[in-house]
């Protein structure tokens, strides 16, 4: 048994990362991008579901050539996910929920593009962006799921997963065995006035 303010030394107790599978098939008409992935996500023990399915759908929907996890929560300076630009750049970074102010203004000096997939109501992420000093606010893409359309596919999580994923005209249609859930994620391009 731990005693308050001790470590425990028996790693057999710590808590590990969990493995979740995915194999998604990608038809996205509006970007014209059309693949099979096959991801393998590891959910920390701090997050939840409806975080770790915002950042497959985040991973899904911004498919492109050397976009990947980050470390996740155990490395919070890390994008949660990343695609690498020339010379050691960043050329996309999507940071998930609702990022602090201070962290945004950071990496918008760093990176190409920034996106936020958020599964939470945005107008408190979109007041950050109106009343902070956020460098490149304008151009941070904010991307919002509806948050029962998330909680829905965080409910029929598996360890292994097979989604087909369709986006057309802005909507958005999630197929898990017979069943296809649909929403019409809100995109939204710098601060709202």
């Amino acid at each position: 048994m731990a005693v308050a303010g001790k470590r425990c030394s028996n790693p057999r107790m710590a808590l590990t990362a969990t493995l979740y599978r995915f194999e998604i098939g990608v038809s996205d008409v509006d970007r014209g991008v059309y693949d099979t992935l096959e991801l393998r996500v590891a959910q920390h023990p701090s997050e939840n579901d409806v975080y770790l399915v915002t950042r497959v759908l985040a991973r899904t929907l911004e498919h492109r050539d050397g976009l990947a996890f980050g470390k996740g929560l155990s490395e919070p300076d890390a994008a949660p996910l990343s695609a690498p630009g020339d010379m050691g750049t960043i050329a996309l970074w999507i940071d998930i929920g609702h990022p602090k102010p201070e962290r945004l203004h950071k990496v918008s000096k760093r990176a190409d593009e920034v996106c936020v997939y958020t599964h939470h109501d945005p107008e408190g992420l979109f007041a950050d962006l109106a009343k902070s000093k956020i460098h490149r606010a304008d151009e941070i893409r904010v991307v919002a799921l509806d948050p029962s359309f998330v909680a829905e596919l965080a409910g029929r999580l598996s360890r292994m997963n097979r989604w087909d994923v369709l986006r057309s005209d802005g909507i958005l249609y999630v197929t898990i065995d017979d069943e296809t859930l649909t929403t019409t994620p809100l995109v939204h391009q710098g601060p709202r006035d």
